[in-house]
């Protein structure tokens, strides 16, 4: 009864050290006899106890990986404090078991001075200008190392940069520096653009007077023009009138009693207006007169 305890009791254990189940995303390296034997994929896997044993349990999923602080040197010399964070994942678990005694550590000593070499070919603003590079840089080198490891490193990001305490206040007093020279060239822009503005509104101002002033000298010289016109034309009327007047019956007669009203009436002004009073000699023959002043009529007809 007690051997078939014994052999029962000693099967049950058999069972349970054959049967071995892997969580997802899990892989376990298996050694027979401590050599390397298979990696046990998620699920129900059978061994052959007391001969195989689980070695390295790896887990698949991407894990992240603290960088810890480390101080870097620019390329001019100037000391940053820089941390940041690494993402990994296992792709090859025999690699990851064999390949090197600790990929965890060897990744992040090698993430640490790559770092430094890749910041040591900086200057201090392309640093900060540049973290994706940076990171490209680093995950490039990582990538190429962990190959041989199992190990697929995925991205890497500075979490932060720090530079000593001098070159804070030195950076904040050229910021500080830089935004008032842009504010003065800004304000000095505005100056410029309002003087532009001014001077354009005083030629639009002036192109528009002149041109107003223009527009009344040509108005008002067609408007003399036209009074000119009109008064000609006016005489050239009366005189056509005047003419078919004296070729009408009883014309002539007309321009005789008009010679001698004018000849009388401008005898009389003559002697209002002057202290000395010129007669001519032959003053009694006004007939004479106006017959000379009809000739000329005549003359002129």
């Amino acid at each position: 009864m007690e051997i078939a305890l014994f052999i029962l009791a000693a099967a049950i254990i058999f069972v349970i050290k054959a049967l071995k189940v892997v969580p997802q995303q899990n892989s376990w390296v298996v050694e027979r006899l401590g050599k390397f034997h298979v990696a046990l994929s998620p699920g129900l896997n059978i061994v052959i106890p007391f001969i195989d044993r689980v070695a390295y349990k790896h887990m698949l999923k991407e894990v992240p990986l603290d960088v810890p602080s480390q101080v870097c040197i620019t390329k001019d010399n100037t000391q940053l404090q820089v941390d940041g964070i690494l993402y990994f994942q296992v792709t090859d678990p025999r690699l990851a078991s064999y390949g090197t005694s600790n990929y965890i550590m060897a990744i992040t000593q090698l993430a640490q001075t790559t770092l430094r070499s890749v910041i040591g070919k900086m200057e201090l603003d392309k640093t900060f200008e540049e973290r994706d590079d940076i990171n490209r840089a680093v995950v490039a080198a990582l990538d190429e190392a962990a190959t041989s490891w199992g190990v697929k490193v995925l991205r890497y990001e500075i979490k932060d940069l720090t530079p000593p305490k001098e070159i804070l206040h030195a950076m904040q007093a050229q910021i500080t520096a830089e935004r008032e020279k842009r504010a003065l060239i800004a304000a000095s822009e505005g100056r410029k653009q309002e003087q532009i503005n001014i001077a354009t509104g005083e030629r639009e101002a002036f192109i528009q007077r002149s041109e107003g002033e223009k527009q009344a000298a040509i108005n008002t010289a067609q408007g003399e023009a036209a009074a000119i016109l009109a008064v000609a034309t006016a005489n050239a009327e009366a005189i056509q009138k005047v003419a078919l007047a004296i070729q009408s019956p009883g014309g002539m007669d007309a321009v005789n009693l008009k010679v001698a009203e004018q000849y009388v009436e401008a005898f009389g002004k003559v002697a209002q207006e002057g202290n000395t009073l010129i007669l001519p000699g032959n003053l009694a023959d006004m007939g004479g007169m106006v017959a000379a002043a009809m000739s000329i009529v005549k003359a002129q007809k």
